[in-house]
């Protein structure tokens, strides 16, 4: 399945591709053979990630500085993209989330994961898909979810609601767009720990953490999902649309992952939100 040139004939975009999951499946995705495009608000970060894959692979990696937050500059960077030449696949990585009491998330710190995590991706989907439908060229969005469109998950609400609307935009966009020659498909990761992720939703004075909770115990490898990812957009799966495959190790079947939390005193509580403030 996974040939040395499967991404050859792609052109790719990764949202949030300069670190963790994003950079690890830019990674894959280039080895397999794919033009790259990655994208992030931290242009330094996206320019050391994209020449470590050109001295690794002699790839053809462009970093472009964008804030997915904005349509306005979201259309900005399609057209520069599009000014070499179409994208093939559209991979909607870029996220944010934290925990906290739901009762106590200001509008401003809601906006704060709503902004990225839906109103990002849909950006990002619809420039895209625009300039697929105008120039009849066929395309494929991966769009990276959560196990939470499936349980909902206490304490990360407005992700738990970003995640939900993105996987209905999936499976929405399956039939109006499959027509048009364009695919819609999603991943549920389950626990693959993260440097930026992980230190907003492990932070001090949680349980044991998710390994001893997986029934698998342990949590995912990078490799594992950038694998995954690497399958959906090639054409080996042609026939998979509107689908969302869930990667972790069967955590879900046990719970939210929140349940946790609910045992949480107020003064470990006023200690996040002062972190989240510092």
């Amino acid at each position: 399945m996974f040939e040395k040139n499967l991404l050859a004939s792609k052109r790719i975009l990764v949202t949030g591709g300069g670190s963790g999951l994003g950079a690890a499946m830019a990674r894959r995705f280039v080895e397999l053979g794919a033009d790259l495009v990655i994208c992030g608000r931290r242009l330094e970060l996206l320019e050391q990630t994209a020449a470590r894959l050109r001295d690794d692979f002699g790839a053809h990696v462009k970093a472009i500085r964008c804030d997915i937050r904005d349509g306005a500059s979201v259309d900005a960077m399609m057209d520069e993209v599009w000014r070499e030449a179409p994208l093939d696949v559209l991979v909607n990585n870029a996220a944010a989330t934290f925990i906290a009491q739901t009762e106590h998330l200001s509008f401003r710190a809601a906006d704060a994961i709503l902004a990225p995590t839906l109103h990002g991706a849909m950006y990002c989907t619809l420039a895209a898909g625009k300039r697929w439908i105008e120039g009849k060229h066929k395309g494929v969005v991966l769009s990276i979810l959560s196990t939470s469109t499936i349980t909902g998950r206490a304490f990360t609400v407005p992700s738990a609601m970003a995640k939900s609307a993105v996987l209905a935009m999936t499976r929405s966009l399956a039939v109006e767009w499959g027509p048009k020659g364009i695919r819609t498909v999603a991943i549920a990761p389950g626990p693959f720990p993260t440097a930026g992720a992980t230190g907003q939703l492990r932070p001090e004075g949680r349980d044991e953490g998710p390994a001893a909770r997986n029934p698998l115990g342990r949590v995912g490898e990078h490799g594992e999902l950038a694998n995954l990812a690497s399958f959906l957009i090639s054409d080996q799966a042609g026939y998979i649309n509107g689908e969302m495959v869930v990667q972790d190790g069967g955590a879900h079947l046990r719970g939210s992952g929140a349940e946790d939390l609910l045992q949480w005193t107020d003064a470990q509580w006023e200690k996040q939100r002062a972190t989240r403030k510092s």
